[in-house]
């Protein structure tokens, strides 16, 4: 799986040399799937895959090769991969000539297609125009140095995390999808927020250490509490620990609740969302991503 990812940013041109294939090599987003969506299919998991493949050539975009510091750049490559988006992976329109991370995303949104499950495709097209919107913030920010308030990042963290799709291809892959009526359950709803926001803080915990080697990260959560609260490092490092504990802690009782209430399609999403706050943490740990 891990390789057939690596051959398919290759193919579309997303990793153009030794360095960047090694980078991605190096990100282990087939790990990541893999303990995220354990029971997934084949082709959901390779689906998969290829997005976290996907949303990891991008943050390296953004975070480590300067487009994400220049909102004037960054601008007209958002609205090239909106219009993509736009399309909704329809193979019978062609689309623009975007470049290899359009490229890409148009395979994605097709190979979502042909699940031929409208709502989770609509969702998943919705949710990566988010995400995209959010690096617009993001690089505002960048650009004038501006360290956003807690609960201002702790919203748009949960956009530019890309979690939300990565969700939406997990439902894909299960083999009992939830549908509507489950996913717009309040509780459910509830929960998916508190996944998400998660993974983000448990992904913000083990880069800040790379982060901040040189010039730290308006956007972590270490170094906003920090701003927020005039603290030091590492008080603000174990308030942001203290915040994921606290969060883990609520999700818990909130999952249990629904478990006991809840039929058999909201149980598996359950299980999903699990998954991957475990998976974000285990895969941490053992990733080279960070180091």
């Amino acid at each position: 799986m891990a390789g057939e990812s690596i051959e398919w940013a290759r193919t579309f041109g997303l990793v153009d040399s030794s360095q960047r294939v090694h980078r991605l090599e190096r990100a282990d987003a087939a790990g990541l799937a893999g303990r995220a969506c354990p029971d997934g299919s084949v082709e959901g998991l390779r689906l998969l895959t290829d997005l976290i493949s996907w949303l990891f050539v991008m943050d390296d975009a953004c975070d480590e090769d300067g487009l994400g510091a220049d909102p004037v750049r960054l601008g007209p490559a958002i609205s090239t991969l909106l219009d993509v988006l736009d399309r909704c992976g329809d193979p019978y329109v062609v689309p623009p000539a975007v470049g290899p991370l359009g490229d890409a995303l148009h395979d994605l949104c097709r190979r979502t297609r042909l699940h031929d499950h409208a709502g989770l495709l609509l969702r998943f097209v919705s949710q990566m125009r988010e995400y995209l919107l959010a690096l617009l913030w993001e690089a505002g920010n960048r650009e004038r140095r501006r360290v956003p308030e807690v609960a201002e990042y702790v919203q748009l963290r949960r956009h530019i995390g890309g979690v939300h799709p990565c969700l939406t291809l997990t439902d894909l892959a299960s083999t009992r999808p939830s549908g509507p009526a489950q996913r717009a359950h309040p509780g459910l709803v509830a929960l998916d927020l508190l996944a998400v926001d998660l993974v983000c803080w448990c992904n913000d915990l083990f880069s800040y250490g790379k982060e901040s080697q040189a010039d730290p990260d308006a956007h972590n959560l270490v170094t906003v509490i920090a701003q927020d609260s005039d603290a030091d490092e590492v008080t603000a490092l174990r308030s942001a620990a203290h915040r994921f504990n606290q969060g883990l802690a609520t999700y818990v009782d909130a999952e249990e609740a629904l478990r006991a209430a809840g039929d058999d399609a909201i149980r598996d999403a359950l299980a999903a969302r699990r998954n991957w706050v475990r998976a974000t943490y285990d895969w941490s740990v053992v990733a080279a991503r960070y180091a």
